[in-house]
């Protein structure tokens, strides 16, 4: 896949994802590592609902800007981290589905072995601790959380999932979800377990 095709599948999965509902206008971040190693990432601040492939920046994986300038995600070295540790992850989609991000602020667990799909495609869901939005705390976290998982719940925040292209981790974000929303009908997982932030978490 070039550049220009990959930078089209790209977008067009961001505002699938907002269209379906797994993210806000302004929320969300999509990465894919090329061939040859370059890494390509939606922008911060732009209309997920319409992301253009022009949007779409291009770095390496020290995160240096290659070509065009552009605003990159305040999450971009949570994604390059990824990639940094998970050599045979090709995509990496972050979003905030209502349902997961129910959990996210819950101490209870999605239950993955409810139907057979989402056992074969999550297996066991990662779950990393909060830390504010954007930190190297963060980053360093869900990338530790995704050396032994495909899906994590990132603490009072939102849902990652990672896969070897992005067909398969957008169907890994979108099984979470589903995952989610049975374990809330099926269980009703989150009855007396909330965690909402604290004073402090909020602001840092």
């Amino acid at each position: 896949m070039n550049l220009n095709t990959a930078k089209k599948e790209l977008a067009y999965y961001m505002r699938r994802l907002y269209r379906q509902k797994l993210t806000t206008t302004l929320g969300g971040n999509l990465s894919m590592r090329l061939e040859d190693g370059t890494i390509i990432i939606t922008p911060s601040a732009t209309d997920k609902g319409r992301m253009k492939s022009s949007e779409i920046g291009v770095m390496d994986i020290s995160g240096k800007m290659i070509g065009a300038e552009f605003k990159p995600s305040i999450e971009t070295e949570m994604h390059l981290n990824i990639y940094r540790v998970r050599p045979d992850v090709n995509a990496v989609v972050h979003a905030h589905p209502v349902t997961a991000c129910a959990f996210a602020a819950a101490s209870a667990k999605i239950n993955c072995n409810l139907i057979i799909e989402s056992s074969a495609m999550l297996g066991t869901i990662g779950y990393a601790d909060f830390h504010y939005m954007g930190t190297q705390a963060l980053a360093d976290s869900v990338a530790e959380a995704t050396k032994t998982s495909n899906a994590v719940i990132m603490k009072n925040h939102g849902a990652l999932a990672v896969g070897i292209n992005i067909v398969e981790a957008f169907e890994r974000l979108e099984v979470m979800e589903n995952a989610a929303k049975m374990t809330l009908i099926a269980e009703g997982a989150l009855k007396n377990c909330l965690t909402p932030l604290s004073e402090d978490q909020i602001t840092p």
